[in-house]
């Protein structure tokens, strides 16, 4: 018997189809049904470690969480992660395959088609529903030949099609009859309704223009989706969702002022969500060109997919010099594993593994250097904060091995051995571990050591998993479920 599937596809990128595929999978696994998300390619520097332990989309981890299962690299079996313009690091099935130009992926792609199906299939086996994600859009048609993504996995995996246009940016009706009429015919067949996502108001407005698209394209409406407040709480799937934004976080007088320097190639940066989160915290994240603010009580350099590209990027903006200051003043540094390289003497990468090989100056706060070389290191871990005695949990993604007599001062201890390294007054650290700052009781008494406070009584985790059932509850009010799980169920 062949398993129900659907595969959302969008206009357009970062049309809100990740948190559509979250939220209908929360809804459909609450009506009990066994779901597991899809998606066959995905570029974001925002991974996650899968428990079979490689590393795909964290929105695919996400959406994994919302069907209360364990996230596999079978939910996401080809990644690009950008480390320049032009090039990205290809990771399949989990693991690193190699690098790729833009232009040289292409002939990458029926290799990879091969890949993409298998993982599929194995999903498939397991489930009673899969829920696909497109990524950009099937009307980039100049990308066609050869499309894993899209259209082209659509016809291979023989699946239906729910056409997703986001309202908020304007011109959504000619999105949807503009993509469709760049649509082949036999692909256009696979089409069998949209939805239109974040909308704003009176929804009774769009009644008239549900008839003008069943007019132009043949389609039905799925469903008219309001912004829903609830999203805001769970982590955005890329860097294009950081394009509108500088600062985040508290707006009370007196909070604790965080800042981040946005990286060109900024990586896992959902790092920062448990402290956007705080209602006494403010979070800036300072674009290229600007100065970090000097009120900072905390500068935090993120991770980063191009270590030595982005410490170059940091220097020619400034930032070293910023960073200086700040230390000079007393402010507190912390440096998440590109974030954590860079503090130190120098990151050396002798092989080419992020570009042409040679060795980088780094920052100087730290007395470390590191070495750019072996596997990448991808492990979920739990350990202890050694200034506070918190535990914690998170989890490495990273290339290179980090030595230096700061080193002694570990941040964290885990099961393994210490992790990360100290400054002598305890005011400069790093680590590798992504993820820390949502342990919730380490959180808050990182957070005191800057400023006395009262604990917030925030529940990161706890948080995510309700805004995923508020997301679930406002998609079975204005999303069509019945009807989705039919076309599903055609397949």
């Amino acid at each position: 018997m062949t398993t129900p599937a659907i595969m959302l596809q969008g206009t357009g990128s970062d049309v809100g189809k990740s948190l559509l595929v979250a939220g209908l999978a929360r809804a459909c696994t609450r009506r009990g049904l066994n779901v597991r998300p899809f998606k066959p390619q995905n570029m974001s520097n925002n991974a996650g470690v899968a428990s079979d332990g490689g590393e795909i989309g964290r929105a695919q981890m996400l959406q994994a969480r919302a069907c209360g299962v364990a996230p596999s690299v079978h939910m996401n079996p080809v990644l690009l992660k950008p480390q320049s313009e032009k090039g990205a690091q290809v990771v399949v099935q989990g693991k690193v395959f190699g690098q790729s130009q833009a232009r040289d992926y292409h002939k990458l792609k029926p290799q990879l088609l091969v890949k993409v199906l298998e993982s599929f299939e194995l999903l498939c086996g397991d489930a009673d529903l899969v829920i696909v994600e497109g990524a950009g859009s099937p009307a980039e048609v100049n990308l066609r030949s050869g499309d894993i993504a899209n259209m082209g996995f659509a016809q291979a995996a023989d699946l239906p099609v729910v056409l997703v246009g986001d309202i908020d940016r304007g011109g959504v009706i000619a999105s949807i009859v503009g993509t469709m009429a760049l649509l082949e015919e036999e692909e256009q067949a696979r089409v069998r309704a949209y939805a239109i996502n974040k909308f704003r108001g009176d929804v009774s407005l769009f009644d008239s223009a549900i008839d003008i698209l069943k007019d132009r394209t043949g389609l039905d409406c799925l469903g008219v989706v309001p912004h829903i407040a609830a999203a805001r709480r769970l982590p955005a799937e890329d860097a294009v969702a950081l394009d509108s934004h500088t600062a985040m976080g508290g707006r009370t007088e007196g909070a604790i002022h965080v800042v981040v320097p946005r990286f060109d190639r900024i990586s896992n940066f959902d790092d920062l969500d448990p402290l956007i989160a705080e209602p006494d915290v403010a979070v800036t994240l300072v674009p290229a060109g600007d100065p970090l603010p000097g009120d900072a009580d905390l500068i935090v350099l993120p991770g980063s997919k191009s270590t030595m590209g982005d410490l170059r990027a940091l220097k020619a903006n400034g930032w070293d010099i910023d960073l200086a200051a700040h230390v000079r003043r007393g402010g507190w540094v912390v440096g998440l594993c590109g974030g954590y390289q860079m503090l130190g003497q120098e990151v050396a990468d002798p092989n080419g593994i992020e570009g042409p090989a040679g060795v980088e100056p780094g920052l100087g706060l730290l007395d470390v250097s590191t070495m750019l070389s072996g596997d990448k290191s991808l492990v979920s871990v739990s350990g202890t904060d050694r200034a506070t005695g918190a535990d914690i949990t998170g989890y490495e993604m990273h290339m290179g091995v980090t030595q230096g007599p700061d080193c002694e001062r570990a941040m964290i201890d885990l099961p393994s051995g210490p992790d990360g390294a100290m400054r002598a007054d305890g005011r400069v650290m790093g680590s590798y571990l992504h993820g820390i700052f949502a342990a919730d009781d380490f959180r808050h008494r990182f957070l005191s050591r800057l400023r006395q406070r009262q604990s917030s009584g925030l529940a990161f985790e706890a948080g995510i998993e309700a805004a995923l059932d508020e997301i679930a509850e406002g998609l079975e009010a204005c999303f069509a479920v019945d009807r989705f799980l039919e076309i599903a169920r055609e397949r």
